[in-house]
């Protein structure tokens, strides 16, 4: 939720999809009902719908 009210850099939304998927890829579960096995098709879904459970925290 807190990053749909932010504008995020190519930089964060690359990191934040990279982590995601590699929880995914270890056996993290999706936090959407999805039939795709990609781990990182499925992280895209999850940012897409915002429900990601990371933070970015700017200095």
């Amino acid at each position: 939720m807190y990053m749909k009210l932010m504008k995020l850099t190519k930089y964060e939304t690359a990191r934040i999809m990279g982590a995601r998927a590699l929880q995914i890829a270890m056996g993290a579960p999706a936090l959407i009902k999805t039939k795709e096995k990609d781990s990182i098709k499925i992280a895209l879904k999850e940012f897409k719908k915002g429900v990601i459970p990371l933070t970015i925290i700017r200095e």
